[in-house]
């Protein structure tokens, strides 16, 4: 029987404070696969990609000229992959399980199914991280903007963090999270990897649409991961600004005629 190959990539732009237990529990939790980790670094400054290229020879680290953005970073590797599977990972996510594995198997037994999502926790509590799951509208969008970390999400965000399905039930999902998600790699490679338009933000809610045309996008609660919360466009202005062109751009795509 053939050898599932599995690839990897994270992102980076000055991740130099998170980028080591990402990248270690990463190579820890995939030791069992035909595993290839890449990092492409968006010409950070605090010396990221030096610290890489010494601490983990073993993960081809791709260096750009250039800041383009977080799906443009991810697209470098589109004409490179000979993988079966992907994993799109961010810097600020940690594996504690065999996710990956539990994952590509799953796949491995759904032909129909070419995007999954994990149970995605929050680092610091253990929690499940209320994500949206349904195509973003400027209501859902609201209720994320105002919703605190520590109280239960209201009876909107809810609804777009699809709460109302048993918490471990497989389901079909119209958004995945772009913090870590799993695809098949020839059809990340067939609709063209993220659409560069998006600098950040809402590049994932856009690959997943382009990814549910094809096949189906999947939420499989059996796997999870930790990622850190951030929430850095709430709290910075460049980076509100970003969102904001990035909601205009995906709204302005995806508008019905």
């Amino acid at each position: 029987m053939e050898e599932i190959r599995v690839t990897g990539c994270i992102v980076t732009y000055n991740n130099i404070h998170t980028i080591e237990d990402t990248v270690s529990s990463v190579l820890a939790q995939t030791t069992g696969l035909a595993f290839q980790l890449y990092i492409v670094d968006n010409h950070s400054a605090d010396g990221t990609a030096q610290f890489v290229r010494e601490r983990f020879p073993e993960i081809i680290l791709l260096e750009r000229e250039e800041n383009a953005g977080f799906g443009a970073g991810h697209n470098v590797l589109l004409p490179l992959l000979k993988s079966d599977y992907h994993v799109i990972i961010n810097p600020d996510v940690l594996l504690r399980e065999n996710a990956v594995g539990e994952i590509t198997a799953f796949l491995q037994q759904n032909a129909d199914i070419g995007m999954v999502s994990p149970k995605i926790l929050d680092l610091q509590s253990g929690k499940e991280q209320v994500l949206g799951k349904r195509d973003p509208t400027l209501p859902f969008l609201l209720a994320s903007r105002l919703r605190s970390r520590h109280k239960p999400p209201g009876w909107l965000m809810r609804k777009y963090a699809m709460r109302d399905r048993p918490p471990d039930e497989v389901y079909d999902i119209e958004n995945a999270s772009g913090c870590f998600f799993v695809i098949r790699t020839a059809l990340f490679q067939k609709i063209g990897g993220f659409d560069e338009h998006f600098f950040l933000y809402f590049e994932d809610s856009d690959l997943t649409r382009r990814v549910r045309a094809e096949q189906r996008a999947v939420y499989y609660p059996q796997a999870a991961v930790y990622h850190k919360w951030n929430r850095g466009s709430a709290r910075e202005l460049p980076l509100m600004w970003i969102h904001l062109k990035s909601m205009l751009h995906y709204f302005n795509k995806w508008r019905k005629d």
